[in-house]
């Protein structure tokens, strides 16, 4: 059985004071960011490994494919322990609501989480690229299907409207955010890694946009040449907001649902706190 609503609220606020503390100290926030960034970047490339062949023979299952390995990235920000900005939209509103955290804490630590995340995506992608995994099965005259692939996905967001973006983007961390809640009131490492996947499943199965996994891909895309630096600061200008969005209805809807107390009583004292598995 999940833990009640109330006790999970407790958690994410003693989450969000802790990860306010974490990027008090540059280096190791930054490393945790980091590390979330390339954990994302995982996925990306998994994606695009499994995908690319199903798509150039024409198969009606590559986005079901795609989409159920993509689950890597949140098993390993959980499981391995990483700080990744979309779940931040959720958590720190939910600390905010508890007054577990301040306003420019949240700021701290959504801004911090950012650019940590984009140096960890940049960078993986970065090796990616010289390890040249994505150009296997290149044929005469025909790109390797995973750079192909990365080719064709960058055009179609490029295609998409700034609107679709940051709506696709909002959808998209409605559901990476309801999978962390999720897994945040189990206590079952099981119910964690299937309410994880399910529902990173449901967001690339959908087509929405996660602005972290887009770092990562852009940057792959700039490194073989079909993108530029400014069509992944227009991706992002409209991304990263709609990730926001879609983090605080999550956060505050079960704020509201809580009904608790603010401060409420499951608040511990910060000598006692400790980073659940989220």
């Amino acid at each position: 059985m999940p833990i009640s609503i109330v006790e999970a609220m407790a958690e994410a606020g003693n989450a969000a004071t802790l990860k306010a503390r974490h990027s008090q100290n540059f280096g190791r926030y930054l490393t945790s960011t980091a590390l979330a960034g390339a954990f994302v970047g995982i996925a990306v490339v998994l994606l695009l490994s499994v995908k690319a062949p199903l798509v150039a023979a024409g198969s009606p299952f590559s986005a079901l494919v795609g989409a159920a390995v993509f689950g890597i990235a949140l098993t390993l920000v959980v499981f391995a322990g990483a700080d990744l900005f979309t779940g931040n939209n959720m958590y720190m509103i939910q600390g905010l609501c508890t007054r577990a955290v301040k306003a420019r804490e949240l700021a701290g630590v959504w801004v911090a989480s950012l650019i940590g995340n984009l140096v960890g995506s940049v960078a993986f992608a970065a090796l990616v690229h010289a390890a040249g995994t994505l150009a296997a099965g290149a044929t005469a005259g025909k790109p390797a299907p995973g750079i192909a692939l990365v080719h064709k996905l960058i055009e179609a967001k490029n295609a998409a409207t700034g609107g679709q973006l940051f709506w696709r983007a909002a959808l998209c961390n409605m559901l990476v955010c309801l999978g962390l809640w999720m897994a945040m009131r189990t206590k079952s490492d099981g119910a964690k890694l299937a309410v994880l996947w399910w529902a990173l499943l449901a967001f690339i199965a959908a087509g929405f946009e996660h602005s972290v996994a887009n770092m990562t891909l852009f940057s792959l895309g700039i490194f073989q040449g079909s993108a530029t630096v400014g069509e992944m600061a227009r991706n992002l200008a409209w991304t990263v907001p709609g990730n926001i969005v879609g983090g605080v209805i999550v956060g505050i809807a079960y704020a509201y649902l809580s009904g608790a107390r603010y401060p409420n009583e499951f608040n511990k004292p910060p000598e006692t706190l400790s980073l659940p598995r989220q």
